[in-house]
């Protein structure tokens, strides 16, 4: 790991009294170590990557705990981690990025479920919902409501959150059910305080174990026919005792307000959001303090019908608030308070709105509409003007604007090493035609932008080419697969890799070996170069390329027969391996590993080092490249075929001259792509390379005096036979 998270590991060690400060998903890990978790696994992915990497940098301390961590190789080994608490009084926590983290793990928990757990078991999945996503739009709630597990929707109020999850353990070994905590991006980075306890060591751990196994017991197998009376038990003993103990404990939470007449139900993650809406309506004060009655669904599954029932009889109207569809919440309250005749009218997705995150303006808009329908007068004037405002904003902004602003889609780093592979496939389409792509989650997944737009279909983390399986035979062209190295281990090894060999197929599978699970936060990986190599190639300034061949073996031992290894950065070398895997008459799988590591990564690795020779005096060297300006002709094919953010447009300094000429920009990690480009595709000669030296030694400086007398004298010349 090159990220630190030296000030979160000491969060931690917090004891009772101390208060602890920083960011919800942070207070989520130190609140597992205060209930007694036993074992953490989880597969990384935002908003909640911390959590496991914390506690993976943690690991010195969690073992004088007896607490075991483990990095899973994907959610669902994750998920079955959580065995260990269907037989045994232990507490097990494992998370992952949200629904298609849930998709991945969707069999284990089905079978966990089923038998139910006698250990706490919860499930921090990051809910990453609405514009800020990077995953399809849809929900966790109906996982939980199809295999009846618990699902908690904490307040984004880190003491609210950190007492959730010590519920939520108690909850489950209470109701025998497994439960998941889900937690918005915003609950994952607000910041806040509360008041630490103490850390509590497993009673059954790593340092005291059992000495012998739990007794067989059928039942706790999800295997028929106990099954069938899985399902009667969740129905008649589990679902009522979950729904005891949150009425009991009043995790769900009452919010009183003057107005008794109307009230609001919302989902406990939307909290902060409606009070903030409510409070620029002027129908709450700036301490939270709203006018309106709120019920606060910290626990979202399952509901309480007496609780619900409670709220709303009497009401002359309430708006229930479930940010996504479909309106699983909104059905279950109207069914409760149909069957217990309470007669509240109920709205919610017909006055809110069906999709899209539900953040201050939306909740502010449906809350106007709400209360002019039947708390006429209560939205303040400065509330509508602030709502105007905002259309005014828009509208004069569309007339200022000519046309729509571009989009601005994420992209490849600098000097990423995926950036050339793509290149170099535009390239070889231009030879042997244009090729079905089968997409991949992960950072080679932006190739799917602009200047490459390269990929039919991204169909699950690793899938890329089991997805082409269907396509293959459908085309007389070879289909080429992409993943990345984290893919490959994730997924891709046993979905794709086995799939492919068993049967034959006729497949080109292009891996982008850089090292780390990039795109989930550069976690390490069973491929990932050990500290070694990464110092050799830092003493030399060079990627890494060629040192952990683990990808490659485990190839070769499972039967690929045409394997080939590529440096990224050589687009010329890519491109001719490229139209060989698609015109070679090997029939079978082909594999190319384009291997160059994380740029980000070794940036962050580097830069500190090259400071600290710099602060030392050492000599140190950095490559610099650039555009000639008399030579560029302002085609700017180089830039179509590259897309680098450092490679950008600027004036012509010709005045005869009319289009812009390329120009490289401060930020260039220097790996020499606009070139290779340049060279791979026959284009001008305008780029140069210049090496930049810094505290150089002796003779070089003494070179270059030389070289600048000479530069000097050079110049002179013309100016002095034009002058005679």
């Amino acid at each position: 790991m090159e990220v630190h998270f030296t000030e979160e590991v000491k969060a931690l060690h917090l004891g009772a009294g101390e208060t602890f400060h920083g960011e919800g998903i942070l207070a989520i890990t130190k609140a597992l170590l205060q209930s007694g978790v036993a074992y953490v696994g989880g597969y990384q992915g935002a908003p909640v990557s911390h959590l496991l990497d914390v506690m993976v940098q943690a690991r010195p301390y969690l073992n004088e705990l007896g607490v075991h961590v483990e990095a899973c190789s994907n959610e669902a080994s994750a998920a079955a981690m959580l065995g260990a608490s269907l037989h045994y009084p232990v507490r097990g926590a494992v998370t992952w990025k949200s629904i298609v983290g849930t998709n991945v793990a969707a069999d284990a928990l089905s079978n966990l479920a089923s038998p139910g757990v006698r250990g706490g078991a919860l499930i921090v999945s990051g809910e990453d919902y609405g514009e800020g996503a990077s995953v399809i739009q849809e929900r966790t709630h109906a996982f939980a409501m199809k295999s009846t597990m618990l699902l908690l929707d904490p307040r984004p109020e880190l003491a609210k959150m950190v007492r959730m999850v010590e519920h939520g353990f108690a909850m489950s070994e209470a109701s025998n059910m497994p439960a998941i905590l889900q937690l918005r991006i915003r609950a994952c980075h607000v910041r806040g305080s509360f008041t630490a306890s103490d850390n509590v060591a497993p009673a059954i751990s790593a340092l005291h174990p059992l000495a012998e196994p739990a007794p067989f017991e059928y039942a706790k197998l999800a295997h028929p026919p106990v099954v069938f009376g899985h399902e009667k038990l969740k129905v008649e003993q589990r679902i009522p005792a979950a729904q005891r103990y949150i009425a009991e404990h009043k995790l769900n939470e009452l919010l009183s307000g003057a107005r008794g007449d109307v009230g609001i139900v919302v989902q406990g993650g939307l909290t902060n959001s409606l009070l903030r809406a409510l409070q620029m309506l002027g129908l709450a004060d700036a301490f939270g303090q709203s006018q309106l009655p709120i019920l606060v669904l910290n626990v979202t599954y399952p509901l309480v019908p007496q609780e619900l029932c409670d709220f709303c009889a009497g009401k002359r109207a309430v708006l229930v608030l479930e940010e996504g569809m479909p309106e699983y919440i909104e059905k279950d309250i109207l069914a409760a308070l149909r069957r217990h005749d309470v007669p509240t009218p109920l709205e919610g997705k017909a006055l809110v709105g069906a999709h899209g995150e539900y953040n201050v303006e939306v909740l502010a808009r449906a809350l106007q509409r709400f209360c002019d329908a039947h708390l006429p007068g209560s939205v303040s004037d400065h509330g509508r003007s602030w709502l105007a405002a905002i259309e005014l904003r828009r509208a004069a902004v569309a007339i200022q604007l000519a046309r729509p602003l571009p989009p601005r889609p994420p992209g490849f780093c600098v000097g990423c090493p995926e950036r050339p592979v793509f290149a170099a496939l535009k390239l070889a389409q231009q030879q042997i035609g244009r090729v079905h792509v089968a997409a991949d989650i992960g950072c080679h997944s932006f190739a799917t932008f602009e200047p490459f737009s390269t990929g039919h279909s991204i169909l699950g983390y690793g899938m890329s080419l089991a997805s082409r399986a269907g396509v293959s035979p459908l085309m007389q062209r070879r289909v080429l697969s992409v993943m990345g190295d984290g893919g490959f281990w994730h997924n891709g090894l046993l979905t794709g890799v086995q799939s492919a060999l068993f049967n034959g197929d006729d497949a080109v599978l292009l891996i982008m070996k850089n090292g780390y699970t990039s795109a989930t936060g550069t976690q390490d990986i069973l491929s990932t170069p050990d500290e070694a190599a990464k110092t050799a190639a830092d003493d030399k300034q060079k990627s890494l390329v060629h040192q952990n061949q683990t990808i490659e073996t485990t190839l070769k031992g499972m039967g690929v027969r045409w394997l080939r290894t590529v440096d990224n950065y050589d687009v010329t070398a890519m491109r001719r391996t490229l139209q060989e895997a698609f015109t070679t008459e090997f029939s079978g799988l082909k594999v190319i590993l384009a291997e160059g590591e994380c740029q980000l990564e070794r940036q962050r690795r580097t830069k500190p080092w090259i400071a600290s020779r710099l602060e030392r005096g050492e000599r140190v060297e950095r490559v610099k490249y650039g555009v000639d300006e008399d030579v560029c002709t302002g085609d700017h094919a180089c830039i179509r075929l590259s897309g680098c953010p450092t490679l950008t447009l600027k004036d012509n300094p010709d005045p005869l001259k009319v289009d812009p000429v390329a120009t490289v920009i401060d930020g260039c990690v220097g790996f020499w792509l606009c070139g290779a480009n340049a060279h791979a595709a026959t284009l001008c000669p305008s780029f140069y390379r210049a090496e930049v030296i810094r505290n150089p030694r002796w003779h070089e400086r003494a070179l270059d005096s030389a070289r600048a007398l000479a530069r000097r004298w050079l110049q002179r010349g013309p100016a002095a036979e034009s002058s005679a």
